[in-house]
């Protein structure tokens, strides 16, 4: 069915109209599947469950995490699983809820932003130091599989006319905000100012009270524009994001490690994915470092290519295909 494929794959390369797109999606989508597996409406029945050798593959409502569960889930069809696909589902408040009752079977996660959810006064000092912390914490029917060499981290990050105003380069840190921050507007995902990894540490752990707030997206293009246009002064900007060199944005050192180790590392409900796909997704960690990611993040948002194509392209070429 042509056109419910283009909603769907429309859906997964436009962060901002994701929540309009999936309702006007939802009804079309409630009667045929489509051909790629992507039909699905994430939110459609939340008890429901994968039945035998089908994996269930999700996605926050960010770019970055739509390339990687493309990733990962052509990596386990590779391996002859089936796979079906709910992209843009909504934040980790939502998505982990999802995987503990096993309506999704996996999830690309960041390690540190998944402890900081699940233990806000956790600061591991390592990367394997943060999934010993994440495993004890974590819910018994799911685990984490190897991380990759790979991060994104979150940031607090300047538009260059702040940069320029207040003397901020890329040795700046967060720290240099606690006497300009009151005259700041910071703009992020609405779940950035109840987090740890967001308002809340930013208080705690550097002293810093903006002046406003502005609830945007997850470091996607309404947060970008608001940075670029000046609307907000600083946003919370994931550092693998390709705008960040083109629109000269300045990002923050974070020297009390606010933000801590953010690994890429699939979460998964244990009893929905069978060895193969356990070394699939393994095989897949080991190949993906930072550098790669960037690149791959270019590829969908700076040149506009569709996630599903960079992933197939790039498992190919790491021979994983």
């Amino acid at each position: 069915m042509t056109s419910t494929k283009r909603i769907s794959r429309s859906i997964r390369r436009n962060r901002g109209a994701a929540a309009v797109a999936l309702a006007a999606a939802t009804a079309l989508l409630a009667g045929c599947n489509s051909s790629d597996g992507k039909g699905d409406d994430p939110l459609a029945d939340p008890g429901s469950k994968a039945s035998g050798d089908s994996v269930v593959v999700g996605s926050n409502n960010f770019a970055e995490s739509t390339l990687l569960a493309d990733i990962y889930g052509e990596a386990l069809k590779a391996k002859g699983i089936k796979v079906t696909y709910k992209p843009n589902i909504g934040s980790r408040e939502t998505t982990y809820g999802l995987l503990k009752n096993g309506s999704i079977s996996v999830l690309p996660e960041y390690n540190g932003a998944l402890l900081a959810y699940l233990d806000q006064k956790a600061r591991p000092k390592s990367a394997e130091a943060t999934t010993s912390a994440i495993e004890a914490k974590l819910d018994s029917k799911l685990t984490l599989l190897d991380p990759s060499p790979a991060q994104s981290k979150d940031s607090v990050t300047v538009n260059a006319a702040t940069a320029s105003k207040y003397h901020l380069t890329e040795k700046s840190s967060i720290a240099d905000l606690k006497d300009i921050a009151k005259d700041l507007a910071i703009g992020a995902s609405p779940e950035f100012q109840t987090r740890q990894q967001g308002l809340v540490g930013l208080k705690d752990v550097y002293g810093l009270e903006f002046k406003s707030f502005k609830a945007l997206d997850a470091g996607g293009p309404l947060t970008q524009t608001a940075l670029k246009q000046n609307t907000v002064q600083a946003a919370d900007i994931f550092t693998t994001d390709a705008t960040i060199s083109k629109e000269k944005f300045v990002v923050l050192q974070d020297p009390k490690n606010l933000f801590g180790f953010e690994n890429i590392q699939p979460l998964v409900y244990k009893s929905a994915l069978p060895q193969k796909g356990v070394d699939a997704l393994n095989a897949v960690s080991a190949k993906l470092d930072t550098a790669t990611l960037l690149d791959l993040d270019t590829q969908v948002q700076s040149e506009n290519k569709d996630p599903l194509d960079v992933a197939q392209a790039w498992l190919k070429s790491a021979g994983l295909d």
